[in-house]
């Protein structure tokens, strides 16, 4: 295992440390010395957060944003506290409201009261607590509970976010292995940034040196600009697949999305993850998910932080060619 430098003693804790941003949140800290407490509900499935750095220096312990004393626990001696905790979808107890909206508030508030000299929640574009889809609103709600219990919180809005354990490029990899036709929910014509999780995580390693005015939210997007349709198409090609793209108009998109729901609870869970999606998240593609001019003017975006975004072509063939039909060693055209 490689050496990482030290900083004493210096400590973060990360709510959500062993999930997708998160555990890429442990490593950016790690690599940088710092000591990692990452606060998860399931410490026991998070050992493999150890080889983020040198033994000893990333630990895991049990702590649930329900659970006002056991964040508490978590942020003690803690000099910077993420949140990077989130739900894709209901379940539950672990429901939008809980986990988003109380839970980041609670951690906000023990943040402060640990005496943490910077609190960083992970948001998302879009966040507002007055939109009517449920998702975004509780983002939204958990900006506001963060900024009201720790005004000098720093908001990371990142666009749709891509990596190797990403539920996004793999998803749409996973159904082209599955199906002969791919549908575009809400007729593929959504515009977004994919930002690969790295780059977030470098953001908020910032932190470290100041570089994140405090109070301030920065709006985090990938080099490119796409639709739904182009990125479907880069997925295909990484894969070498030949695959028809059946736009579905938001109407239509719902109506599959609610069908696909039914069928996960029927079959209590055994029906394909890959080909379930939610209501919510199709209603996140009524409108476009682009960092604000505003944001770029003021410098608040990845570029303005001084971060050279690493775009879709760069990253995602070294994880998606696994689907390819003979993985990494499929020959160079399409299945």
């Amino acid at each position: 295992m490689a050496e990482f430098p030290s900083s004493g003693d210096r400590l973060v804790t990360v709510f959500g440390g062993s999930g997708f941003v998160g555990r890429h949140v442990v490593r950016a800290f790690a690599r940088r010395g710092w000591r990692v407490r990452a606060a998860v509900r399931r410490p026991d499935l998070a050992g493999f957060l150890q080889t983020s750095g040198n033994v000893g220096q990333v630990q895991a312990v049990q702590s649930n944003l329900r659970y006002p004393a056991s964040i508490a626990a978590a942020v003690e001696g803690a000099e910077i506290v993420i949140n990077a905790a989130g739900v894709k979808s209901q379940s539950g107890r672990q429901s939008y409201e809980a986990v988003h909206t109380f839970g980041s508030g609670e951690a906000a508030r023990a943040a402060r009261a640990a005496g943490a000299s910077a609190f960083i929640q992970i948001s998302g574009l879009g966040a507002d607590a007055h939109a009517d889809n449920r998702y975004i609103a509780s983002k939204g709600r958990a900006e506001d509970a963060a900024r009201s219990a720790f005004p000098d919180a720093v908001i990371l809005r990142p666009s749709v976010v891509f990596g190797p354990e990403d539920e996004f490029l793999n998803r749409f990899a996973e159904v082209a292995r599955m199906l002969p036709v791919l549908p575009m929910f809400g007729g593929g014509g959504v515009r977004m940034q994919p930002v690969y999780v790295g780059d977030i995580a470098l953001a908020a390693a910032l932190a470290i040196d100041g570089k994140l005015a405090a109070g301030q939210t920065y709006e985090l997007g990938g080099p490119e600009t796409l639709t739904l349709q182009e990125i479907m198409q880069r997925v295909l090609a990484i894969v070498e697949r030949r695959r028809a793209l059946a736009p579905l108009p938001l109407g239509l998109s719902r109506m599959l999305a609610s069908a696909t729901e039914i069928a996960s609870a029927v079959t209590l869970g055994k029906f394909p993850q890959a080909l379930t999606t939610t209501r919510d998240q199709i209603d996140l593609l009524a409108l476009d998910n682009l960092v604000s001019e505003d944001a770029a003017k003021a410098g608040r975006t990845l570029a303005g932080l001084g971060i050279d975004a690493q775009g879709i072509d760069a990253i995602a063939p070294s994880y998606l060619q696994r689907y390819r039909r003979s993985g990494q060693f499929a020959p160079s055209r399409f299945a």
